[in-house]
């Protein structure tokens, strides 16, 4: 016998309560300010990832940190690179340094957590090479030590933070710092993750002749 799914019946208080409703497009728009703010850095995104793709195309690679959701986001990048964002090409050297749990635990085990990132760029990271970090505070201490390692190594720093000026936005050579909800912040900066990818993608087309 077949049993027919039935709806949960929601109560005349559920139904009433629209403040649910609210907090949703409260923060929906809270984004649109965020992501206009984002939309004036397009000719900075631009640049961005024209550089990275005549970096990597010549050897170099690229690095990213965060932490938390910004780990997530970081990751997502050095993902779209090591694969692919906008069509078939081969493969660029990108790092997350937190996705290596080993390293991460031993260094912070080892030398605490603040040197979890900086400890692997002294270890990986070359001359020329670019480091993208991103932070909705700007103010996280492994972050920091990292955009210092990274000067010592003649390594690029950009950072994609919350509002500035802010420590991480003072250490690094370029930023885009956005004013709004740390949680909005985040969303904008998926978008600036993937406005990078896409200018990366499109300068390496052209570089190797197919655009």
């Amino acid at each position: 016998m077949t049993t027919e799914w039935l709806a949960p019946s929601v109560s005349a208080p559920a139904r009433a309560r629209e403040s649910d409703y609210e907090v949703i497009e409260t923060h929906i728009d809270a984004l649109r300010p965020v992501l206009d703010a984002l939309h004036l850095h397009a000719p900075q995104l631009a640049r961005w990832g024209t550089e990275l793709a005549h970096r990597l195309h010549g050897g170099a690679r690229a690095f990213a940190a965060g932490n938390g959701g910004s780990a997530a986001e970081a990751q997502h990048l050095t993902a779209e690179i090591v694969g692919r964002f906008d069509g078939e090409r081969r493969a660029f050297s990108a790092i997350a340094l937190h996705a290596d749990t080993s390293s991460v635990t031993a260094i912070g085990n080892d030398y605490g957590y603040d040197e979890v990132f900086a400890r692997q760029i002294e270890a990986h990271a070359r001359p020329g090479d670019v480091l993208v970090l991103l932070s909705t505070s700007g103010k996280s201490p492994n972050l920091l030590k990292a955009a210092r390692a990274a000067r010592a190594a003649r390594v690029t720093t950009w950072a994609l933070t919350g509002a500035g000026p802010n420590p991480l936005t003072l250490e690094c050579d370029d930023h885009i710092a956005l004013q709004g909800p740390s949680a909005n912040v985040q969303e904008a900066q998926l978008v600036a993750v993937h406005s990078l990818c896409r200018a990366f993608d499109r300068q390496i087309a052209v570089l190797d002749g197919r655009a």
